[in-house]
C-alpha cells in the first residue's frame, strides 16, 4: 500500500511538513509495511514560499519591512536563480500572526511591508514573482503595495493616505504612472487560496474580516471603502477590480494585484503542484491524506483538501481529512472525492490546549485512521 500524505499547515500550531511527518508517524505505527510520500502543501497561503523553496531549491533572503501594524518587522523571500524566480508569501511581511492577539483591527492594518518585499526582490535579475496571498491581516485591497511600489494614492487634499482599510475611506486619486518601472519586466502571478470577490456578501471584508479582528461595524465601513476603491478604479483608470474570482484575497490584494498590475491569479494549490511536477506522485497513490487546521464551507473555495479530493476522485483514489476543527457545511468535499473527515481533538479543551496537544493528536488520529485503511469494514 502506498499513500500520500499531502497536508497544508495547521495555522499557529504546526507546519505543513510537521503535519505531514506527525501523520507519518501515527500511519506507521499501524501499517508497517506501507510506504509514504509526503508532499507537504500550500494553498497560497503561509508556507507558500517555502513549499516551493523545498521542492524548486533557491536561496532565502531576508529583510526588514514595515509590518502590519506599521511596526518594523523581518520577513523573507525565495531566488531561484536557475529559473529567475522569487517567491514570496504576504504572509511573511503583512500575516495575521505578526498582529498582537490584543490588538487586531483590518481597518487600521497595511500591506505596505509586501509592497516593500516585492520591491526588495525586484533588485535581483528575475524575470517573474510568484505571490502567495494568503494568511493577510490586512484589508487595505493592496493600497499599502501599491504605495511601496510607487503608486500615489491621495486624499481630498492631494496628500498621500494612510494606506490601510480606514485610509481607503479617503481616497480620491489613484496614480500608477510613478510604479515602479521594473514592475514592466517582470510576470506577475499571485498564488490564491480563495475565489472570493473583492465587495459583497462573499466579500473581502463580510468573509474573512471577522477572523482578522473585524467588529460588525468595522465590516461596514471597511465594505464602504473597499466600493469607493472599485469605483475610483473604474472610473479614473478603467480598471474593473471588484468582481473577478480572487479579488477579494488577502483583503482585496488580490484585486491590486490582477486588476491594476496584471498579475495572473492562480489557484494556489494548483500552481504548487504544477511547478513542482507532483501530480505524477499523487496519482501513484493507493491513499490520499490530507488535512488543514479548519475544514469548513470555506474550504471548497481553493484549499489544499478540495483540490486534491479534486485529483483524487479524477484517479479514483480515495482521500481521507484530517481537521484539527470541522465547521459546518462541508457536505460538498464529499461530492468530490473525499472519503471521510476527521477532526483530530479528543474531547472539549482550550484553544492553548488544542495547540500545544496538536502533533500527537493528529498522530493518534492518523494511527487510528490506518488502523481502519488495514481492516476495512465491509
Amino acid at each position: 500500500m502506498h499513500i500520500v500524505i499531502a497536508p497544508d499547515s495547521f495555522k499557529e500550531s504546526l507546519s505543513a511538513p510537521q503535519v505531514a511527518n506527525a501523520i507519518q508517524t501515527g500511519m506507521a505505527a499501524a501499517l508497517p509495511n506501507a510506504t509514504f510520500s509526503l508532499l507537504p502543501m500550500a494553498d497560497g497561503g503561509e508556507g507558500f514560499a517555502q513549499s516551493m523553496l523545498e521542492r524548486l531549491g533557491g536561496e532565502r533572503f531576508h529583510c526588514d519591512v514595515t509590518g502590519p501594524d506599521f511596526r518594523p518587522v523581518t520577513a523573507s523571500f525565495v531566488i531561484n536563480r536557475e529559473q529567475r524566480l522569487a517567491v514570496l508569501d504576504v504572509a511573511s511581511a503583512s500575516g495575521l500572526p505578526l498582529m498582537p492577539s490584543t490588538a487586531k483591527n483590518p481597518l487600521h492594518t497595511t500591506s505596505l511591508g509586501t509592497g516593500e518585499l516585492i520591491r526588495a526582490a525586484l533588485d535581483h535579475d528575475i524575470d517573474e514573482i510568484i505571490i502567495g496571498l494568503g494568511g493577510s491581516a490586512t484589508n487595505d485591497a493592496g493600497a499599502g503595495i501599491l504605495t511601496a511600489l510607487g503608486a500615489r494614492l491621495l486624499d481630498g487634499a492631494g496628500k498621500p493616505i494612510i494606506p490601510t482599510g480606514h485610509g481607503l475611506g479617503a481616497l480620491m486619486t489613484l496614480d500608477l504612472s510613478t510604479l515602479d518601472s521594473r514592475l514592466r519586466a517582470v510576470t506577475l502571478t499571485a498564488a490564491c487560496d480563495v475565489d472570493n470577490p473583492l465587495c459583497g456578501p462573499d466579500g473581502a471584508a463580510t468573509v474573512f474580516g471577522p477572523q482578522k479582528g473585524a467588529t460588525v461595524s468595522h465590516i461596514r465601513s471597511l465594505e464602504q471603502h473597499l466600493h469607493r476603491f472599485a469605483r475610483i478604479c473604474h472610473y479614473q483608470l478603467g480598471h474593473a477590480i471588484a468582481h473577478f474570482p480572487g479579488a477579494g484575497a488577502a483583503g482585496g490584494i488580490g484585486a491590486a494585484l490582477g486588476g491594476l498590475l496584471n498579475a495572473q491569479l492562480v489557484p494556489g494549490v494548483e500552481l504548487l503542484l504544477t511547478r513542482t511536477h507532483a501530480y505524477s506522485t499523487l496519482a501513484q497513490a493507493d491513499w490520499i491524506i490530507t488535512g488543514e487546521g479548519r475544514v469548513d464551507g470555506q474550504t471548497q473555495h481553493g484549499k489544499v483538501p478540495m483540490a486534491l479530493a479534486r485529483i483524487g476522485q479524477s484517479h479514483h483514489i480515495p482521500v481521507v481529512v484530517i481537521a484539527g476543527s470541522v465547521g459546518d457545511n462541508c457536505d460538498t468535499l464529499y461530492q468530490h472525492g473525499v472519503k471521510a473527515i476527521f477532526p483530530i481533538q479528543p474531547g472539549p479543551c482550550s484553544l492553548s490546549e488544542a495547540l500545544v496537544n496538536t502533533a500527537s493528536n493528529v498522530t493518534r488520529t492518523a494511527e487510528n485512521i490506518a488502523r481502519l485503511m488495514d481492516n476495512p469494514i465491509n
